[in-house]
């Protein structure tokens, strides 16, 4: 039976926490307000599903070809988010102020030189999807659009309440960094189960 509560807690959690999406989706929408911000929301969204896409089918072709790699991808996925972590809980209570371009491509750029969503959709494949589709190229493709959609949702609720969420890290920095980065740790942890 597949892993639903892992996968979700693993995939929401590391789309909650803060990496290159939400931070310039924060500081954008804090900038220019939501709909002025939208576009790069949406070449987010549009280049996170190209790199989950890609990912699934690297991930199933290549795990099929070289099932040694599962092990090593788990390490290097374990040990990015454990670094996450880390660096969650030793940021600063105000948060920096990024001057991102706004627009579409900038958001459709970002997506394939952020490596947090590489790691996501490489360790979401490896661990939890493949070994129950392997081979089936239409689940895999789901589950893609399944992460991206996951990641989009979470870069735009950044963006909906940017200077909410910039106004709630720096005033509780203290209590939200640790608890951010112990659910980092937890998902870090349960890979290896």
């Amino acid at each position: 039976m597949f892993p639903w509560v892992n996968f979700l807690s693993y995939a929401v959690i590391t789309a909650a926490t803060p990496g290159p999406n939400n931070l310039m989706s924060l500081s954008n929408a804090g900038r220019m307000g939501f709909s002025k911000a939208f576009p790069f929301n949406l070449g987010i969204g549009v280049g996170f599903s190209a790199v989950s896409l890609a990912c699934a089918f690297f991930c199933g072709a290549l795990t099929s070809l070289i099932p040694r790699l599962k092990f090593p991808m788990l390490v290097i996925g374990a040990a990015y988010m454990l670094r996450l972590a880390w660096k969650t809980m030793k940021s600063p209570a105000v948060t920096e102020e990024t001057h991102a371009p706004a627009g579409f491509l900038s958001g459709l750029a970002l997506q394939f030189i952020n490596p947090k969503i590489y790691i996501y959709c490489i360790v979401s494949m490896e661990t939890y999807i493949l070994p129950f589709y392997q081979g089936n190229w239409g689940a895999l493709a789901l589950f893609a659009l399944l992460l991206a959609l996951i990641g989009f949702s979470f870069t735009v609720c950044w963006a909906a309440f940017g200077s909410v969420f910039q106004l709630l890290f720096s005033k509780y920095a203290r209590i939200t960094n640790p608890v951010m980065a112990l659910l980092l740790v937890y998902c870090a942890l349960s890979l290896f189960r």
